[in-house]
């Protein structure tokens, strides 16, 4: 799946090295689910303030056969905000936890018997 990750900067320049960062989460999100058919990762600074700085916000499309999920972090208190690199672990983590959970539904419904009503 690593080949079929979208990067997309918006009002903020282009970094290798963030970019190379997704990579690298995109990779461990595949591991957990092997079934993972795409990835679109959206990196913004949507407001420009100066005395508080950039306030990044990074969204994460995950495509799973008959599924997508979403992921979307900002930071609107302290200093983690202004630092990319932090807002994208913090969608990543974020994604992890959301793919976990859906997995988990997923074997949970499969496991239970057809006509059960729990």
């Amino acid at each position: 799946m690593t080949s079929r990750v979208q990067v997309t900067f918006h009002g903020i320049e282009h970094s290798d090295g963030v970019e190379e960062l997704v990579r690298e989460r995109s990779k461990k999100l595949e591991a957990l689910h092997g079934e993972l058919s795409g990835c679109r990762v959206t990196l913004e600074a949507p407001h420009r303030h100066h005395q508080h700085g950039n306030n990044f916000r990074v969204r994460i499309d995950l495509r799973l056969p008959g599924e997508e999920l979403v992921v979307g972090r900002s930071r609107d208190k302290g200093d983690e905000h202004a630092d990319l690199y932090v807002a994208v672990n913090d969608a990543f983590d974020g994604a992890a936890r959301q793919l976990s959970d859906f997995i988990s539904r997923r074997r949970s419904t499969q496991r239970r018997p057809h006509g059960s009503s729990s």
